[in-house]
């Protein structure tokens, strides 16, 4: 048994750079523990399967330890795969996904990614938060993650996170953000529960992370630049009053290959 595998570097320009995703086209649906052990061999903060249907793709994400409901790079690699590698001519594809309908549509050299809007609210202080990133943030968030909001990006560029510590709390992950130098913010992520230890360029984050910034500068139309290793840039616009964040990338392939699997 084979399965073709691509391996696409999203929210970039360039290989190398952004958040590295592997994304496997399928015709129906594996047992849920072969899908599992795919993303624990390729060991990628996402591996992405989908399955065309009558008017759309079913689209799947696993980490190399779990199944999750939303992943803003993988759906960007996706997408990319499905515009550049299977002959797909439409410029939208409808993707349908345990986190609900999305939307990636084609704007200019960008993929534009229909995203649902988080509006984060203020968090007591989590035990073990200080303590894990090791600086005190100016002010903690939360929505699907916890948000600590740092002055600069010098600080969010600095901090050395306890992984320990981090994955005894309770919500999926933690962003730390802080204005940006030449970006209106600049975030890094961190989810070791997932398996991810710190996420190269996380999207799905920049549902939460967008509105905060948004509202904070008075502004629906930023640009963001996670300081990770790798790094990478998105493009975010908020729609409030649909509940939206519209987050825009660049994807470049790596690498294109085969699965091999006993029958």
């Amino acid at each position: 048994m084979k399965i073709k595998q691509f391996q696409v570097d999203a929210f970039t320009g360039r290989v190398f750079g952004g958040n590295p995703a592997a994304v496997c086209p399928l015709q129906s649906w594996p047992e849920d523990n072969l899908l599992q052990s795919i993303a624990e061999e390729n060991n990628l903060s996402e591996t992405a399967f989908f399955v065309p249907s009558e008017n759309n793709f079913e689209l799947r994400w696993f980490t190399p330890v779990k199944e999750v409901e939303l992943c803003g790079h993988a759906t960007l690699a996706a997408a990319h795969v499905i515009f550049e590698h299977i002959g797909y001519h439409s410029d939208c594809i409808a993707f349908k996904t345990k986190g609900g309908n999305l939307t990636v549509r084609k704007n200019g050299n960008m993929l534009e990614m229909d995203f649902p809007l988080y509006m984060p609210k203020l968090s007591v202080m989590p035990d073990y938060l200080t303590e894990g990133l090791g600086k005190t943030p100016v002010t903690v968030l939360e929505a699907q993650d916890y948000i600590a909001v740092y002055d600069s990006e010098e600080t969010v560029r600095s901090i050395i996170p306890d992984q320990t510590l981090l994955n005894r709390l309770g919500l999926r992950g933690v962003s730390v953000t802080a204005p940006g130098d030449n970006a209106d913010f600049v975030s890094r992520f961190f989810a070791p529960k997932l398996g991810v230890q710190e996420d190269p360029v996380c999207g799905s984050s920049h549902c939460e992370l967008a509105p905060y910034w948004a509202d904070r500068l008075n502004k629906n139309i930023l640009k963001a630049v996670q300081v990770s290793k790798r790094g990478g840039e998105i493009l975010c616009k908020v729609e409030k009053e649909k509940g939206r964040v519209l987050i825009s990338g660049r994807a470049v392939t790596f690498m294109e290959g085969k699965i091999y699997l006993p029958l």
